[in-house]
């Protein structure tokens, strides 16, 4: 049996080396085209640099200084949307998914199951109707669109919150009730603290799916004004159409190093969180 267990999980572990390999591949690949010329890209786009098309830095450089339209400015915007759409979700969900949790009556019920519908919406049924809203109620801007984001980012905080606050001991609460906090006060001191390993999880779920989002600053922000990273790369291009791909590959590498490295950082938390939302749910 032992023998059988120490084989089944070798194999287990070529199988997923092999398809981790799969996975980073793109990623090389963006890695040594930022630093080789454009015209050997097109002709030789898995060939390494060599003394002919080594670019250097140059590539780099491009990308932060091509066209009208400053990566930094694009930066800027990306990270003002992405830490205020992190932290809208992480505290309007961490207490609906507490209330949810502890009252348990119909209506929080039917607000738990809407929310979890949410979740199997396509964004594509939507999404014209979302943007003649966000038009109407000013939505369009970095600092609104994170309530949009709030909207369907809701589905999968509430559903990992409500799990973990389920296995959180009611004792503790009604301890503090006791002492005299009130709802507010017994949240922001007694459970949001316990809540710790979630919010990391659902915190850095979040930061990679908003950092990465390309479809709906595309159709919500005033693209001559705001833009976000993703969109940035589209506008890399030259006159007739021709895309400069060093320069589209530097952006897109300087685009994906801050959010795999808090991905590196932060990975263990998102395990932890999961599996205990999962079990105790």
């Amino acid at each position: 049996m032992k023998t059988r267990y120490t084989l089944g999980s070798k194999i287990l572990t070529a199988c997923f080396v092999v398809l981790s390999l799969g996975w980073l591949i793109p990623v090389f690949e963006v890695v040594i085209n930022s630093f080789k010329e454009n015209s050997y890209i097109n002709m030789e786009a898995f060939a390494l640099p060599n003394s002919e098309s080594f670019m250097g830095w140059a590539n780099y450089l491009k990308g932060l200084t091509f066209g009208n339209y400053p990566f930094m400015k694009s930066a800027f915007y990306s990270v003002v949307i992405t830490l205020l759409s992190v932290a809208l979700i992480l505290v309007f969900c961490s207490m609906s998914a507490w209330y949810i949790a502890r009252v348990n009556n119909r209506i929080a019920k039917i607000f738990y199951y809407l929310c979890l519908f949410s979740m199997i919406v396509p964004f594509q049924m939507v999404m014209f109707t979302l943007t003649f809203t966000a038009d109407r109620l000013k939505l369009n801007t970095p600092w609104t669109i994170p309530v949009v984001y709030l909207g369907f980012g809701a589905g999968l905080a509430i559903f990992m919150f409500v799990g973990f606050v389920k296995g959180l001991p009611l004792a503790i609460e009604e301890a503090a009730a006791i002492d005299g906090c009130g709802p507010v006060r017994t949240f922001f001191l007694v459970v949001l603290p316990m809540l710790k390993p979630t919010l990391i999880s659902v915190g850095i779920l979040e930061t990679m799916w908003v950092w990465n989002d390309y479809l709906l600053p595309y159709l919500v922000l005033d693209r001559t004004e705001f833009r976000t990273i993703p969109i940035h790369v589209q506008y890399l291009k030259g006159s007739y159409g021709t895309v400069d791909l060093g320069a589209t590959m530097a952006v897109i590498m300087m685009s994906i190093i801050p959010i795999i490295i808090v991905y590196l950082f932060c990975q263990k938390h998102i395990i932890k969180g999961v599996a205990a939302g999962a079990v105790k749910g």
